[in-house]
């Protein structure tokens, strides 16, 4: 069984388990969810995977837009079975590239249109559901050092992010021209390293928001923004929401 819909979620914390795994991720702003003791958000850059069974806490941040996949063993073909199984092996908050987000808005709005017809819904739920498992366990493209070594990426943006960094730097971090980096990165990553720069400073500034009360203009300089309104406009672009309402929230 695949069900697709797109509802928003209630503001309302909510608390419950059900036999069925469920896939959800944003169309537009965002929500906060607890899987078995694991927290994490769901937003424009970021999906949520809830196993059957599994207890889990949740609840919508103001104005959004969820596309939930509903996803029984019951009825399931044996050769779907596996991909199940890893992709709902544990609680996961997978990172979304920008073609998966290409390929979701078409989703939700040909559901949104024509949700009514269930032929219709399986199919996008079956697409949106695989393209995530080869994001998530397809073969990567390997190079002659392996694969890109993001660990030792991710500790030079955590210490350069109130800076400008830019492509050739990473590249030197991994001994690469600037135009092999790039290519491999996003074969690799599935985002550009612009596009994961950009994440890093989103996800180090949300940690801000909700964990300090340090004031926005000092946050969008810690995190590499350049200036205030740079970092709202970024915030309300990829996660649905301004600075001042994540933190109120």
């Amino acid at each position: 069984m695949l069900q697709a819909r797109v509802i928003r979620l209630d503001e309302q914390a909510h608390e419950h388990a059900h036999g069925h795994h469920q896939l959800v991720m944003s169309l537009e702003g965002r929500a906060e969810f607890e899987v078995s003791g694991r927290g994490g958000e769901v937003c424009r850059m970021r999906a949520c995977l809830v196993p059957g069974e599994a207890a889990h806490q949740f609840a919508g941040m103001g104005d959004n837009r969820m596309l939930i996949l509903d996803l029984d063993e019951c009825d399931t073909p044996s050769e779907d079975l596996e991909l199940l199984h890893r992709l709902f092996e544990r609680p996961r908050y997978p990172a979304l590239d920008v073609d998966f987000l290409h390929l979701l808005s078409y989703a939700g709005a040909e559901l949104e249109r024509y949700g009514s017809d269930s032929i219709l819904a399986r199919s996008l739920g079956g697409v949106l559901l695989r393209a995530l498992h080869l994001r998530l366990f397809g073969e990567q493209r390997r190079h002659p050092h392996g694969l890109m070594d993001l660990q030792r990426l991710d500790a030079y943006i955590a210490c350069n992010l109130s800076r400008r960094i830019s492509v050739a730097e990473l590249a030197g971090q991994m001994c690469l021209s600037p135009s092999h980096f790039h290519a491999l990165f996003k074969d690799s990553v599935g985002l550009t390293p612009h596009q994961y720069l950009l994440k890093a400073r989103l996800d180090h500034a949300a940690r801000l928001l909700r964990e300090s009360n340090m004031p926005l203009v000092r946050i969008a300089e810690e995190c590499g923004f350049s200036s205030q309104s740079a970092l709202t406009t970024a915030m309300r672009r990829y996660m649905g929401l301004t600075p001042k309402r994540l933190r109120a929230a």
